[in-house]
């Protein structure tokens, strides 16, 4: 895998959780090579930080803007960076 170029740190309101949310963040992220994690928030929000090309990380949240069936993205906050490289693959972490 080449050196991710882009970070995104985001924040998703809306009908984002008991609905396969996060799993679907995880196949998505999977199909554009994108690392990073996904996470419930206990307010009922999901964030996620997704590191890879720019293009990757924006197709992503495409996806992610347009959620599973059964949920409903009502806002994303993204903050752009730059890569850390921190991460080998995308995953799964605990709710906060």
């Amino acid at each position: 895998m080449t050196v991710p170029e882009s970070r995104c740190h985001a924040f998703v309101t809306g009908v984002v959780q008991g609905v396969g949310f996060r799993y679907f963040v995880v196949d998505a992220a999977a199909e554009v090579r994108v690392v990073g994690w996904v996470r419930n928030l206990r307010d009922g929000r999901v964030e996620l930080v997704a590191e890879g090309s720019r293009t990757a990380v924006q197709v992503l949240l495409t996806q992610v803007r347009r959620g599973p069936r059964g949920g409903r993205v009502d806002q994303v906050e993204e903050a752009w960076g730059q890569a850390t490289g921190e991460f080998r693959r995308f995953g799964l972490e605990h709710t906060v």
